[in-house]
């Protein structure tokens, strides 16, 4: 709380008395009617993305963004405030990693508190689409008839009277696509409102595998939080806008090793901590790499996508996310491709650089965790999974409520 009244307070009766007369009109002037206080303030919208798997690029159009006090209103409520892009803006989703933003817009709203956003996306056909890797043309993605209305966001966010507040909206290409048999694709979106200020994980990963898919991620509990690629020529990555706490970062490629850096640690909204430097760039270990395939099914049946993942623990250590995959939407079918034989390369965060790697002897190498899950399903899983000897199929899940 602010401490100006107290200096008020502490005026002398003097002074009182002169404040007094001039609000009497003593003094003799007429005094100039105060300005009004002004109740508004600004909001800017960004949008920022976590890498798509499988794809060269993912292509979505943004109409309108929408804001609301209150995270039950319904689209046909009043008290809607819009953000309207003319003519809708198209984003390559896939250029904004490593904390670049594309903005949005911005509006005048009233000062206060507000819990819901959503995301418009344009419906024309070929507004929405996606690249596979290694094509050329761009196949339609399908989206659901309810999304019409927005995609709906919760997430506080303050707006203070004469300032302008930044909200980022993180659009997660990889669980947010999906394919759903003969070859087509199905828009799931996966948008979460995340801090604006610039803070997070940076480093540098050697260049010499930079042509082999590496994935970056932060990660609590197994969980990823954030995901990323490297600038492809000089292979930095930044793991922006984290909550302060204490994450795990994975890197994965082709034909290498898993690396694991345990307990790195972010202090704050806007502190960043560096992993490796350009000098002396993270290396992966090269090693061969299998994958585990099956179906997923839903009982009963539902329009939700599940998503199955592939997991290592390490003793006194964290459980991680090597990978993870979308199962098909119409057949259910998924492979997790590209997983390592190898045991990770494993180290614990030290502010001193370089991080020194070992192969880990306390994960068993080439067997993994494979689990799936969907919203409003339990999450099933599979222990030791092999594939040291060969690639796994057959690996189903039967997801009930």
């Amino acid at each position: 709380m602010s401490k100006t009244p107290f200096r008020f307070a502490l005026m002398g009766a003097s002074a009182l008395s002169a404040a007094v007369l001039v609000a009497c009109g003593g003094g003799g002037g007429d005094s100039a009617p105060a300005a009004p206080v002004s109740t508004m303030g600004t909001l800017a919208v960004s949008m920022t993305d976590a890498p798509a798997c499988g794809f060269d690029a993912v292509n979505v159009t943004v109409s309108k963004v929408r804001v609301h006090r209150s995270d039950t209103a319904a689209e046909g409520d009043t008290g809607w405030t819009d953000i309207t892009l003319s003519p809708a803006k198209k984003v390559n989703l896939l250029n904004l990693t490593n904390g670049v933003l594309e903005a949005l817009g911005q509006t005048s709203l009233e000062a206060g508190r507000y819990t819901q956003l959503r995301l418009v996306l344009d419906s024309a056909a070929n507004a929405n689409t996606v690249v596979p890797t290694g094509g050329t043309a761009e196949k339609a993605l399908v989206t659901p008839s309810g999304m019409q209305s927005g995609i709906k966001l919760i997430g506080q966010f303050d707006v203070a009277a004469g300032q302008k507040s930044d909200v980022v909206l993180d659009f997660d290409a990889c669980k947010s696509v999906v394919t759903r048999g003969q070859g087509s694709y199905a828009l799931k979106p996966v948008v979460k409102v995340i801090p604006a200020a610039i803070n997070g994980i940076s480093g540098f990963v050697s260049t010499a595998v930079l042509g082999s898919g590496v994935q970056v991620s932060a990660q609590q509990n197994g969980v990823i939080v954030s995901s990323t690629t490297p600038n492809a020529t000089t292979g930095e990555f930044f793991l922006s806008r984290l909550a302060p706490g204490s994450y795990d970062v994975v890197l994965t490629a082709a034909n290498s090793a898993a690396s694991v850096i345990a307990a790195v640690p972010v202090a704050s909204t806007t502190s960043t901590t560096a992993l490796s430097t350009a000098a002396a760039p993270l290396v992966l270990a090269p090693g061969n790499t299998g994958s585990i395939a099956g179906t997923v099914t839903m009982t009963p049946a539902s329009s939700e996508a599940a998503y199955v993942s592939a997991k290592q623990s390490f003793a006194s250590g964290p459980t991680v996310t090597i990978k993870y995959q979308g199962a098909d939407l119409t057949t259910g079918a998924y492979t997790l491709a590209n997983l390592p034989v190898a045991a990770p390369q494993y180290a614990t965060y030290s502010a001193t650089l370089p991080l020194s790697f070992s192969a880990s002897t306390a994960t068993t190498p080439g067997k993994y965790r494979v689990e799936a899950a969907a919203t409003g399903y339990a999450v099933k899983g599979v222990d030791a999974v092999d594939i040291t000897a060969a690639n796994q199929s057959g690996v189903n899940f039967t997801l009930t409520p």
